[in-house]
């Protein structure tokens, strides 16, 4: 247990913590060469769009004045929407490497992942990566003068690196294993280890990632699952290097898995601890802190008879993502399908991407929205996470919606570009600026949630030139004037389209809405008309006019009379034709429409 240390990595999102994690890899020689970056991103949509969305863990041996050291790194995302895997992998390790680029600087990721780590009293290794940049020598000194400020060091605390050239990384080496400390725990007592991950395997079940906090776990031991109170047979335990290596024992301190040939997804929790059924221990590990959605959605599958299969995918991947919360629903226009819970939007993008992908199921995605607390008038509290659900205005007193704290990191240049998009946003500033250096500047404002979620990120990195990042954190609920928009097409109401608004912006989006769907609706042989309604009111309007095929095309004289009967009678066709036809709307009408960017 003395030669074990467990560490994550932590930093903001493109800051080079998988090309560290990769160097790390090759130093301790866990791989021959590099044949290839971003080794612990497995998942292809990792891959394709460069960025870290799950916690790996994987273990590496380094030797160290003769005496051979068992590193267990887990490597971090470092996006905001993710910041739930990066406290779960926290508290499983003892130290944190924390990585800044010094071509950016400090971020607001790296603060609010560093505050996460201080929280567990971890020990923080700072680093600054990518001096080998041409453009790195000019900000060198600042960005070290602010990592100094920020984990309260000396410059020699610092380590330079490049993770890209392989440029320090024996020095990260070196004092991860002389200044983070070896795990604690009592090997003599009874068997306490905590779930940290799990992901479901077709062939073996499923396989739990764990955290041994006291005792051992031996292969063939009986264990018990203290949240279900389940009994398994320990039938495969093992290390986490690029691939499973399986072992007969697991110490104290140490991180592995275990497969117990577990079919049901509901009987592993992330959190739980894992106890010996013959002596097991008096109590569970602390849990982790339980995960609050921030988005809403609904997912249909886009032919209706997936959608057991739908149903078993997401059990599936709520098993590989704890954060991500599900129940049934149903639609008349959609069918069958799921009310979802998601961190953020880019959250609910990537579970559209693996459900499509990993498998293999189209699904088609509602409008997002966020949770409301509506006080009704016969004293009742109702939270709304469905605009479908939502009350009508005679019923309800008044509305709450959710608010955050924005920590936003920007040049002093862009300084009026940023305050002018969040106060457009709906949002107050609460501080004076801060500035980190003479060049860049911390505000913090509060604004509601429901503005953040949709195009927020990409507006300011737009303002800002891409230079501004932002971090945010849920802080309560507050009243608000808000307004149902409910969607008529041909007259019935179209419930997966509705959406809240706030008071000031619904005319604006309901014209907004009808312009778009009658450019993305088909025509049909009658004319289909397009209505927003905001209380009962409709307040905006498009008519998609009908197929009309030239009924005269063939009459070049005569009298104007015969012209006029076949008009006539093609008129009386379309009326009967728009009392008994139905309106169909394709898929890929739901799903352009759908979009976040509109």
């Amino acid at each position: 247990m003395h030669n074990i240390r467990n560490f994550c990595i932590i930093a903001h999102i493109d800051h080079g913590k998988s090309t560290l994690a990769d160097r790390l890899l090759e130093f301790t020689k866990t791989v021959s060469d590099r044949k290839r970056n971003q080794l612990l991103d497995d998942m292809e949509l990792e891959r394709e769009r460069g960025i870290t969305i799950k916690s790996h863990a994987v273990q590496m041996e380094y030797k160290y004045n003769d005496q051979v050291y068992i590193l267990n790194l887990i490597d971090t995302p470092g996006h905001v929407d993710f910041s739930y895997e990066v406290s779960r992998s926290i508290a499983a390790c003892e130290g944190a490497l924390l990585v800044v680029d010094c071509t950016k600087s400090v971020q607001a990721q790296t603060i609010s992942n560093l505050s996460l780590a201080l929280k567990k009293n971890l020990v923080i290794i700072p680093i600054l990566n990518k001096i080998d940049l041409s453009n790195s020598i000019y900000e060198y000194e600042k960005v070290m003068e602010e990592i100094m400020e920020l984990v309260e060091c000396k410059t020699e605390d610092i380590i330079p690196v490049s993770a890209k050239n392989g440029i320090g990384v024996n020095n990260i080496l070196e004092r991860i294993v002389t200044s983070i400390p070896s795990p604690t725990g009592d090997t003599k007592a009874p068997l306490q280890a905590i779930i940290f991950d799990s992901l479901y395997n077709p062939f073996t079940g499923i396989e739990a990632f764990f955290r041994v906090k006291n005792g051992s776990i031996r292969k063939g031991q009986k264990l018990r699952f203290m949240s279900t109170g389940k009994v398994y047979y320990a039938c495969e335990i093992g290390t986490l290097k690029l691939r499973h290596v399986s072992k007969h024992k697991i110490n104290t301190g140490d991180v592995g898995y275990v497969i117990s040939g577990i079919k049901n997804t509901y009987e592993v929790k992330v959190g739980d601890t894992i106890t010996d059924d013959n002596n097991p221990a008096e109590k569970a590990i602390e849990k982790f802190e339980e995960v609050k959605p921030m988005v809403f959605a609904s997912i249909y599958p886009v032919n209706s008879d997936k959608y057991e299969e739908l149903r078993s995918s997401m059990e599936k991947l709520h098993l590989n993502d704890a954060s991500l919360s599900f129940s049934s629903e149903s639609s008349p226009a959609l069918g069958f399908g799921f009310h979802c819970g998601f961190l953020g939007l880019l959250h609910m993008e990537v579970i559209k991407d693996r459900l499509e992908r990993e498998y293999g199921i189209s699904v088609i995605l509602t409008i997002p929205n966020v949770s409301y607390k509506v006080y009704l008038k016969n004293d009742k509290v109702i939270l709304v996470n469905n605009p479908s659900n939502f009350p009508e205005i005679e019923k309800f007193k008044k509305v709450e919606e959710p608010y955050v704290s924005v920590s936003i990191i920007t040049k002093n240049i862009y300084i009026g570009n940023v305050i002018s998009l969040c106060v457009g946003k709906r949002g107050i500033m609460i501080e004076n600026q801060n500035y980190f250096t003479p060049e860049k500047i911390k505000i913090l404002f509060e604004m509601p949630l429901s503005e953040i979620v949709f195009d927020f990120y990409d507006k300011l990195k737009t303002v800002s030139k891409g230079y501004a990042s932002f971090d945010y954190r849920f802080i309560g609920y507050r009243d608000s004037d808000l307004r149902k928009i409910t969607v008529l097409i041909n007259h019935e109401k179209i419930e997966p389209l509705s959406l809240l608004v706030h008071k000031t912006k619904t005319f604006f989006i309901a014209k907004k809405i009808c312009q778009e769907l009658s450019i993305l609706i088909p025509k049909h042989q009658f004319s289909i008309p397009i209505q927003v309604s905001v209380s009962g009111k409709i307040i905006a309007r498009e008519t998609i006019q009908a197929f009309r095929k030239n009924v005269i095309d063939k009459c070049y004289g005569g009298d104007v009379s015969r012209k006029k009967k076949l008009i006539e009678k093609q008129k009386k066709g379309k009326k009967k034709m728009r009392k008994i036809g139905k309106v169909e709307i394709p898929s890929s009408a739901f799903m352009n429409f759908l979009k976040v960017k509109n």
